[in-house]
């Protein structure tokens, strides 16, 4: 009898392409949590390369391996030098529209 062999499934194999990346991130934007944010930032920061993002920031491998692990706490600092790394950028909207409001 011939045994399964499986390999270790891993978000980065699939975040090759910066549209993936992006609409993995704004699925976590959109669920809210705030762990699952970090998270996900951190997937793409290694799919990525943290090493090749540490340089383009100014910011340490170190600490944004630490700052975008699953529950890290990544100050503004890092993730807006990140965000612009990866060609993101942060952009406040409106929750619901006025229209939503006034009914």
């Amino acid at each position: 009898m011939m045994g399964i062999t499986t390999k270790p499934w891993d978000i980065q194999d699939y975040l090759t392409v910066h549209d993936d990346m992006v609409a993995y991130l704004d699925a976590a934007f959109e669920d809210g949590d705030v762990d699952l944010i970090v998270a996900a930032i951190g997937d793409v920061a290694r799919a990525r390369g943290m090493s090749e993002l540490a340089r383009e920031t100014g910011l340490t491998r170190e600490g944004l391996s630490k700052s975008l692990k699953q529950g890290g706490n990544p100050r503004l600092r890092t993730l807006l030098p990140v965000l612009k790394v990866l060609g993101l950028k942060v952009q406040v909207v409106p929750a619901k529209t006025i229209e939503n409001e006034a009914a």
